[in-house]
């Protein structure tokens, strides 16, 4: 991941609706959420939620597939793992970055 990508990315994020969106689309992998219901749950009103919804795609965080009359967000592992490798690229050199791995590791299980 570039610079500019993990700015994008931590900029989507950096706002407390986005960031409740990703944390609920990452619990709900690998099958997703629609747009209706990510709102519902949050408590968000539905044009509100598409807003957002739209930043979370343009940082490449969420991607969505229509099926049938919903719109399905799915949240993507894949930039998020880019994104922590990203922010901890420099770090894991010694034993400072020991209980943010062992955290991680726990985490992953």
């Amino acid at each position: 991941m570039d610079t500019l990508k993990a700015i994008e990315a931590l900029g989507a994020l950096a706002q407390n609706t986005r960031l409740d969106v990703f944390k609920l689309l990452v619990q709900h992998e690998p099958s997703g959420l629609p747009a209706g219901e990510i709102a519902k749950q949050l408590e968000v009103p539905q044009n509100t939620m598409s807003s957002h919804l739209s930043i979370l795609a343009r940082a490449d965080l969420v991607s969505s597939k229509r099926e049938s009359r919903l719109i399905i967000y799915r949240a993507n592992l894949s930039a998020m793992n880019a994104l922590m490798a990203f922010l901890l690229e420099n770090c894991c050199s010694g034993e400072d970055c020991a209980p943010i791995t062992n955290q991680l590791e726990r985490l992953c299980q």
